[in-house]
């Protein structure tokens, strides 16, 4: 017990948290404008394979999260486009974006790092010279932005609209398509972000390396009933299980079991333990503009 107190396990679970935090408030913003972004999982491996590409080939890791970031734009903008305007179905959509980049980025790390499994190896964040971890305080200001934008902000509010009732908020004069699309790419610069933070965590880009994080930064959204806090704090607990499971490879209880605790998680807390959980009221429904 007295290993889970140490503040290198404290450390440790934050800088397993990030992953997991940076795609679920990026899933806030999407879903609280009304679309459903399970291309979350391709967004991230996206962004790390971009970060990793654009570090490797400029040295900088600063020209590196720009790179994840604008990789995450790009993907958000191609789910943007099939489900917002051309209304496709929005989890078909995510689901066949996360098959077609698992590919894509296969296919590239052939080209550019001569092996479809694993890139050369890259610069951390440590050539920054910072005494603390650049993405930590990153994430403690953007979860901070993300709470007083949807709450306090005038987009916020029309971004709310357009998930709870998009015929009310396009009666007065909002653009439900345009804050949509506002809200979809929001989540994959995040997305992105996040996929970043995995290239350099790991000096390196590796095939499938998001590992599901998508999936579950999803699932700690819901869990947290579409709030960036109780997002963040789902992702807490979803980082404090990953690393309780790195702590205890070496106990003697089988590998397999402890790999699986926080899926195993998610599924009980998603099961029964945070209550009714409703979404935005046009979640997932795309806007039939009538004349």
């Amino acid at each position: 017990m007295e290993d889970l107190l140490t503040l290198a396990f404290v450390l440790q679970t934050l800088r397993i948290t990030i992953p997991y935090l940076l795609p679920s408030l990026g899933a806030v913003y999407s879903e609280k404008g009304g679309v459903v972004n399970i291309a979350l999982e391709g967004i991230l491996l996206g962004g790390a394979f971009a970060a990793t590409a654009g570090t490797f080939y400029t040295g900088n890791v600063i020209a590196g999260t720009v790179f994840g970031v604008l990789a995450g734009l790009l993907i958000a903008l191609i789910h943007g486009l099939v489900t917002i305007t051309y209304k496709a179905n929005q989890i078909v959509s995510g689901i066949a974006i996360n098959i077609l980049v698992f590919g894509i980025t296969k296919f590239f790390c052939k080209i550019l790092f001569n092996s479809s499994s694993n890139s050369a190896r890259i610069p951390g964040l440590e050539t920054l010279g910072l005494p603390f971890n650049p993405f930590l305080l990153l994430c403690v200001l953007i979860l901070a932005l993300t709470y007083y934008v949807i709450y306090r902000t005038r987009f916020g509010l029309r971004l709310r609209a357009v998930g709870e009732n998009p015929e009310a908020a396009d009666s007065v004069g909002i653009n439900v398509n345009m804050v949509r699309y506002a809200g979809v790419l929001i989540s994959g610069a995040l997305a992105g972000l996040g996929g970043a933070w995995l290239a350099f965590d790991q000096h390196s880009f590796t095939d499938g390396m998001s590992a599901g994080r998508g999936y579950i930064a999803l699932a700690a959204m819901i869990i947290g009933k579409w709030n960036p806090l109780g997002a963040a704090a789902a992702c807490l607990l979803f980082g404090f299980a990953e690393s309780f499971t790195l702590q205890f490879q070496d106990s003697g209880i089988p590998t397999q079991f402890i790999q699986m605790l926080p899926y195993l998680l998610t599924i009980i807390v998603l099961a029964g333990f945070i209550g009714k959980a409703n979404p935005p009221a046009a979640d997932g429904i795309p806007y039939e503009k009538k004349d």
